[in-house]
């Protein structure tokens, strides 16, 4: 008995002895995480987190936005219209005049505030919807392309306009995109209203600086490659849009609803996508179509009314494809579009008649603008570079040309002497009384360029501090100042010093 009761007191110490052993032993069981930081404990740990991570939302809604203030020095500088959705002009223009220092809103993006929505409906099944506006942090304007036309309609000396261009941003309460809609992982996502076309989303994915005002030149002049031509055509005012994605593909149509009548730049319009990601590169291609779509323009003096317009008509077909390759710390970028503008066939029911058009502004319908049709065409390179964790550095070159497309001949009625590109007053009068001789018509052929660097770096999360320039330059019919004149521009280049902030929310 003493033997069995020595061999159970062993057994127990041994088992004590174990335990403790084992407790020393390291363990596999991951220790419990840190709990969450509260995004909104103080002021500055809310600058410091995400809008992904720290969304204003509220059962399913969500506030958003960007306020992007700033000031630079133009060579020759523009003044600023705070109608325009870009202030300023960083791009060498018709109204680009001497050297100045100046406020510039909006250099690294459109200031905005948003509202959009995200409500699951269903398993699977989400209802969601966007209503975005973009104005100036300065004039607290909405974004008005129109608008900064109309307030130069009557200033004859182009060198004593504010900066103005035509735009898709009309002064809507949504001139940004006002969409609703339904989405699934599996089937796709459908959706109707004011919707961004598949060029303006391929503008911002592939350029190296998103589409900024104030580095980029198919962000800037939104005619070249967001609208395909038509800068008017870079948004659908009331459109369906229809996106799927699988196993790395995507593919999208956006086909536009109505016309003019419902505050479109065109009167039909539809847009196809194609796009892959594989081993860090993706690829979008873009076919696009417009029927009878507007281009706004000044009367530079003699306007019927102070706010009618002129308004030349085109039918566009167009292509645009888009390629990245991100390598670590290095993404490089590339594009190139191609742009047909042509006469549309029913221009003689419109032609001299008046109509209210895109932000409720008449526009006269102008003649015949391409009896040879116009081949715009630009190209971009870029990259950019993750240098610190929250410090990026970009670089990007553009160049777009136009062929010759003035109309000479003396064969029938539709071939007929305009401008001799080129020619000299004497060498034009030979050939016709009608020619007029200028190198600088908006028909002629030429070029626009751009060449841009830029530094931005996040402090905190929230807030962009950026700086660069932007050099640009055009000849020929990118020169002109005056379609009906063919005067040209009072200064052929521009080199922009930009830098701001830029707080989102």
């Amino acid at each position: 008995m003493r033997t069995l009761n020595a061999i159970v007191l062993s057994c127990a110490a041994a088992l004590v002895v174990g335990a403790a052993q084992a407790a020393d032993l390291p363990t596999k069981k991951t220790p419990p995480a840190p709990p969450a930081t509260n995004c909104y404990a103080s002021f500055y740990s809310w600058l410091d987190s995400t809008a992904a991570d720290c969304p204003l939302s509220y059962l399913g809604v969500t506030v958003y936005g960007q306020i992007d203030v700033g000031g630079g020095y133009e060579t020759h500088a523009t003044k600023f219209n705070g109608d325009y959705n870009n202030g300023v002009s960083e791009l060498v223009n018709k109204a680009s005049g001497k050297g100045a220092w100046q406020w510039v809103p909006n250099g690294l993006s459109q200031s905005n505030v948003g509202v959009k929505i995200k409500e699951d409906i269903a398993p699977g099944w989400s209802i969601v919807g966007d209503a975005d506006f973009g104005f100036d942090p300065y004039s607290f304007q909405l974004s008005n392309g129109p608008k900064s036309l109309v307030d130069v309609n009557d200033q004859s000396n182009f060198l004593l306009q504010s900066a103005n261009s035509d735009s898709s941003r009309a002064g809507q309460w949504d001139n940004t995109r006002g969409y609703i809609g339904v989405s699934n992982p599996t089937f796709g996502t459908l959706t109707f209203g004011r919707q961004y076309t598949f060029a303006n989303d391929l503008a911002g994915n592939y350029d190296p600086f998103g589409g900024a005002y104030a580095f980029s030149l198919i962000g800037t002049s939104g005619g070249v490659e967001q609208g395909t031509g038509e800068t008017e055509t870079a948004r659908y005012n009331e459109s369906f849009k229809y996106q799927v994605a699988y196993n790395g593909f995507r593919a999208g149509a956006i086909v536009q609803v109505g016309g003019w009548d419902q505050g479109n730049g065109s009167q039909a319009a539809y847009q196809f996508d194609l796009g892959a990601d594989y081993a860090g590169f993706s690829l979008d291609a873009v076919y696009a179509y417009d029927k009878d779509a507007v281009k706004f323009s000044t009367y530079n003096g003699g306007a019927p009314t102070p706010d009618t317009l002129k308004a030349t008509l085109a039918d566009v077909n167009a292509g645009v494809i888009g390629a990245k390759y991100k390598w670590d710390k290095l993404t490089l970028y590339s594009g190139y579009e191609y742009a047909r503008l042509s006469s549309p066939s029913d221009l003689a029911n419109y032609a001299g008649n008046t109509y209210t058009l895109l932000g409720g502004y008449p526009g006269v319908v102008q003649p015949n603008a391409f009896v040879k049709p116009d081949d715009q065409q630009v190209v971009w390179v870029g990259a950019k570079y993750a240098i610190l964790s929250n410090l990026d550095a970009a670089v990007g070159y553009y160049y777009e040309w136009q062929n010759n497309f003035t109309a000479v001949g003396k064969a029938t009625p539709t071939e007929y002497y305009t401008t001799a590109c080129g020619l000299s007053t004497a060498d034009a009068a030979v050939g016709s009384p009608n020619v007029v001789a200028n190198a600088n018509h908006s028909s002629c052929a030429g070029y626009q360029e751009a060449i841009s660097g830029m530094l931005d770096w996040r402090p905190v999360k929230r807030v962009d501090i950026y700086g660069g320039v932007m050099y640009s330059e055009v000849t020929g019919g990118f020169a002109n100042a005056s379609n009906s004149k063919g005067y040209a521009f009072a200064h052929e280049n521009n080199t922009a010093f930009t830098g701001g902030v830029r707080v989102s929310f």
